[in-house]
């Protein structure tokens, strides 16, 4: 009797991916996650490409992010609640698959919560390496929640940045920012609102959560030479920032087609101009053109990133010996006969075997079916 073909996909948790960091550094995480993305926006051509796939409820938004390439398929699960953290939950929550393109096979299964807060905050030094004056030093940092911290190092860490001032309305999420970031050496300021804590700041990230059309930063408060950041904008109906603001920025995007539904750029017409990403890193498009310029990175997160994460930590796992084999795809003797794990003679037939091909059959029932083989 042919025995199945065994299919293994495998698995990385919330604690893998911590432990991933605890043992490689955040430091090593940010750069080689950064070296990731860098490498695959340069092959940004090779992939199919498509704006995320929303649902949108009167509190939140859930959404199925996908990409593929001529080799493998990734897609995010991800969802947008405000709300959540009133009743202890995450504002956002995520996983994702990698997928062989050739068999369809799931390879790689992976939390996406963590790795999301690691590849966006990347993802935001990505672009300021290309955007940003290259001797910032000062950034603020409006909203001080989940992702707050993982942007303070990434700018810390990839940019240099030495001071963060910190603005948030809710006293308390500043106060856990900066009791997360004490052992560090950045100067951390607590601003008592969004004008000074721009004020002479070389890079703005904003990155608040509430679905609602904000103007947190206005013309008012822009000065020559900045680089904005606007990471919380990021879906429609949730913005950050006045159209002033965008008038007087030289606009930088992830994929176009997304963004103009769900950025900051959703309020202004359609042809607008706005430079892709990928084209500066490809040294197609210029970034920069001089110092007293302002940029602006109207970053609502894309597909392309959480590939570049889910092939990051893939590999960091296999390299450290972490996660776990999980079934997810059946494995069957008879790759047309689906209905033999839930038939009721399945353990005559497998009785009727071979002693080795006997106990196969019976571990896979076993394992499919989670009842005594």
């Amino acid at each position: 009797m042919k025995l199945p073909q065994l299919v293994q996909t495998q698995f990385l948790s919330v604690q893998d991916v911590a432990t991933i960091i605890h043992k490689i550094g955040l430091k090593t995480v940010f750069t080689r996650m950064a070296d990731y993305i860098r490498e695959d926006y340069l092959r940004w051509n090779d992939f199919e490409k498509c704006a995320r796939v929303a649902n949108h409820s009167k509190d939140g938004v859930i959404e199925l992010m996908p990409i593929s390439d001529a080799k493998s398929y990734a897609f995010k699960y991800v969802n947008g609640h405000p709300k959540n953290t009133v009743n202890g939950l995450p504002c956002v929550m995520a996983f994702g698959v990698l997928a062989d393109v050739d068999t369809g096979i799931p390879e790689f299964l992976s939390e996406l919560t963590l790795s999301t807060a690691l590849r966006t905050a990347a993802m935001s030094a990505v672009a300021a390496q290309e955007l940003a004056r290259p001797d910032s030093k000062t950034m603020a940092l409006i909203g001080n929640g989940a992702q707050s911290e993982f942007q303070a190092l990434a700018f810390h860490y990839l940019l240099g940045i030495e001071e963060i001032r910190l603005f948030d309305t809710d006293p308390k999420a500043t106060e856990k920012l900066i009791a997360n970031l004490r052992s560090t050496s950045l100067r951390l300021i607590i601003c008592s609102s969004i004008a000074d804590a721009v004020r002479g700041a070389d890079i703005v990230t904003t990155v608040t959560a509430d679905k609602t059309n904000a103007a947190i930063l206005i013309a008012d408060h822009i000065e020559p030479g900045m680089h904005i950041n606007g990471v919380g904008g990021d879906c429609p109906g949730k913005t950050e920032l006045h159209a002033d603001v965008l008038h007087r920025s030289a606009v930088f995007v992830e994929y176009e087609p997304q963004t103009r539904i769900e950025g900051d750029l959703q309020h202004l017409p359609a042809d607008f101009a706005v430079t892709e990403l990928w084209q500066v890193l490809a040294r197609q498009a210029p970034g920069r053109r001089d110092a007293d310029q302002i940029t602006l990175f109207d970053s609502v997160g894309f597909a392309l990133q959480d590939y570049s994460a889910l092939r990051y930590m893939r590999d960091a796992a296999k390299e450290l010996g972490l996660g776990q084999v999980v079934s997810l795809i059946p494995e069957l003797v008879n790759p047309k006969d689906l209905f033999v794990l839930i038939h009721p003679d399945s353990h005559a037939a497998a009785g009727q075997a071979d002693a080795p091909t006997q106990r196969a059959i019976q571990a896979l029932l076993a394992d499919n079916l989670a009842v005594p083989a």
